[in-house]
């Protein structure tokens, strides 16, 4: 048999602000999208979620002068600065109060008000549990899995891509050491970031600019976890 992975993102998600309540506007969409294409949030899905989005609800918008400074107030270490050619600021890879190494700490100057910045959510495991009770409540299913993502690059990459920085439901590794190869050799070292891979399939569908902040992505059942 075939395997298969499906995504998709609901369109008409609307802009988010402070103090909306996100888990409604996620079933919403997703209620609507499943009652247009009659394809309904189903057991064993996972729900990815920007962070952007996240953020916003959660009231991560700060007035900052300075994005620079944000940066550095996000910042637990540097790990490398580089200089740019158009006499901006340096771009400053740090570790955040997350523990995540990335560029600007996360700090995101796009799409928000004018003098003001997103930080990442504050505990985004914390905020992946609470969509997941919410939408497993309201759409009557036990197996289901929710992934908050942020955008970052990668060492000696070129380009961005979506990872995971927080879970819920679904486990972010598969970790295959002690098994072995087709051809019977052990394996030692390999350990699948599943969650990384939700995050970046589920890009490919949502777009930066499309307004979809919200994916679906289904096949991956083995690794969604019932109850709580």
């Amino acid at each position: 048999m075939s395997a298969r992975l499906t995504a998709w993102a609901p369109g008409g998600f609307p802009e988010v602000r402070p103090g909306d309540d996100l888990a409604g506007l996620v079933g919403d969409a997703l209620a609507a999208d499943g009652a247009a294409s009659g394809d309904p949030l189903a057991e064993g899905d996972v729900v990815v979620v920007t962070s952007k989005v996240v953020s916003k609800a959660e009231g991560r918008v700060v007035r900052a002068a300075d994005r620079e400074q944000a940066i550095t107030d996000e910042t637990v270490r540097v790990v490398a600065t580089r200089a740019r050619p158009d006499g901006q600021p340096p771009l400053r890879i740090v570790e955040n109060r997350l523990g995540l190494v990335m560029a600007a700490a996360g700090v995101d100057a796009s799409n928000t008000p004018e003098g003001t910045v997103l930080l990442l959510p504050e505990d985004p495991d914390a905020s992946a549990r609470a969509l997941r009770a919410a939408l497993r409540a309201r759409f009557g299913l036990d197996r289901l899995g929710v992934v908050v993502t942020d955008t970052a690059g990668r060492t000696w990459r070129d380009g961005l891509t979506d990872i995971a920085i927080g879970a819920a439901g679904v486990d972010v590794v598969d970790d295959l050491r002690g098994g072995v190869d087709a051809h019977g050799r052990p394996l030692s070292a390999t350990v699948t970031a599943v969650a990384d891979e939700v995050a970046a399939a589920s890009e490919l569908v949502r777009g930066k600019a499309d307004g979809r902040p919200v994916a679906v992505v289904r096949g991956l059942a083995r690794h969604v976890r019932a109850g709580e």
